[in-house]
């Protein structure tokens, strides 16, 4: 049996999966399928780094060329738990989502607020339509976002009172809410550029993939803060509601103008550092004391790479740099022309020192950025610079 199962392995490897390690038969109980037909087996894992490869007899990295079977727990205690990340194997660490940036200390602490100035009329439209978003939200929510008075001696308690600061239940709830509104529109931008593809039989020039990206980013965030709250009945209730109208609209909005939601997403972002600014000051200050030594959630440590030790500010701190990514990204976006321009960031992406202090790219600029991406791949020397 050993040697029928040999020589249908020659014959079909793609049936002979990398995830058959060890088959046993009555003929032959040790067989080992992988070590001998490993050159033929593909794992199904997302290759983050084709432009690195690995030599064959180097050692790969626990996690990064594929799930080995050593890298799980029982499969029972992966299906049967129901926390915000049971679905994620527990013990790997490796690329197993879509690309992100990882941020050193000194990129995460130099993101700033900005604003890009509404000049056009459409630029005012979605600016507005924000503003509007944001001012129903916080009056739905409670949230004045009033600032500081310069001196004051007011208690933590007293603050929350009078509306300048928010408790941690309250934060919580504002942020799990954002992050489900803030993960729609790159799934929907990605999704009508695909269709567009199919339908017109062409390619797409690297958009999709940088929509999806940032969908994804935005989901975990929301499987991050899932970990230190589950929404009661009422709450799902109402992102079962925001989230049909705000799809239905977006998805209408982007098959008119692209470039206008990339602006609307681009100002969406903007707010959302400066909700992550606010926070973070709020804990650095000692409003939240629950979150000022709480540890980060495993799920955090291994998507952001963060330090065993690390807390759950850092976490915050990298949440904001990514919306700082997202804030440049869709603003340079709607800079360009959606039917015929490159994506830019399709290799790469600038520095966290660039996105965070930096709104966008102009068109010219992200000519330039393309031209040296170009460059970058047809020198081949360093390919350190290309982020896949």
């Amino acid at each position: 049996m050993s040697t029928f199962v040999r020589i249908a392995a020659r014959q079909h490897p793609l049936i002979f999966r990398s995830a058959l390690v060890r088959c046993t038969y009555l003929g032959a109980p040790d067989l080992y399928l992988a070590p001998r037909f490993a050159g033929r087996f593909h794992t199904g894992a997302t290759d983050h780094n084709s432009l690195a490869k690995k030599h064959p007899t180097e050692q790969a990295d626990v996690g990064t060329e594929g799930i080995h079977t050593k890298d799980r727990k029982p499969l029972q205690s992966l299906l049967t738990q129901v926390d915000a990340v049971s679905t994620v194997p527990q013990e790997v660490r490796g690329d197993w989502v879509l690309f992100h940036p990882v941020y050193s200390q000194e990129e995460m602490k130099s993101v700033e607020i900005l604003h890009k100035e509404a000049k056009t009329i459409s630029d005012k439209i979605t600016y507005n339509l924000v503003q509007l978003s944001r001012w129903c939200f916080d009056f739905v929510s409670g949230y004045k976002h009033k600032p500081l008075p310069p001196t004051h001696n007011m208690t933590t308690e007293e603050l929350k009172e009078k509306g300048y600061i928010l408790g941690e239940t309250a934060w919580l709830s504002r942020i799990l809410f954002l992050e489900t509104i803030a993960g729609v529109p790159g799934m929907v931008a990605a999704m009508l550029r695909h269709l567009g593809s199919l339908r017109l039989m062409r390619r797409d020039s690297g958009w999709i993939h940088t929509l999806l990206e940032e969908a994804e980013n935005e989901r975990m965030h929301l499987m991050t803060f899932m970990t230190l709250k589950q929404p009661t009945l009422f709450f799902r209730a109402l992102v079962l509601g925001a989230q049909g109208v705000f799809f239905n609209m977006f998805f209408l909005a982007y098959m008119i103008s692209p470039r206008s939601c990339h602006r609307f997403v681009g100002y969406l972002e903007e707010e959302a550092v400066m909700t992550y600014t606010r926070c973070i000051e709020e804990i650095e200050a000692g409003h939240l004391q629950k979150w000022a030594d709480m540890p980060a959630p495993a799920i955090a440590i291994d998507y952001w790479r963060l330090a065993p030790d690390a807390k759950l500010l850092d976490v915050i701190y990298a949440v904001r740099s990514d919306e700082s990514t997202h804030r440049f990204v869709n603003h340079s976006l709607a800079n360009l022309n959606p039917s015929k321009d490159v994506n830019p960031f399709a290799f790469r992406e600038p520095d966290m020192i660039v996105k965070g202090t930096k709104l966008e790219f102009e068109r010219s600029e992200a000519e330039q950025y393309v031209q040296e991406s170009h460059d970058i791949l047809a020198r081949g020397s360093n390919t350190s610079e290309i982020k896949h």
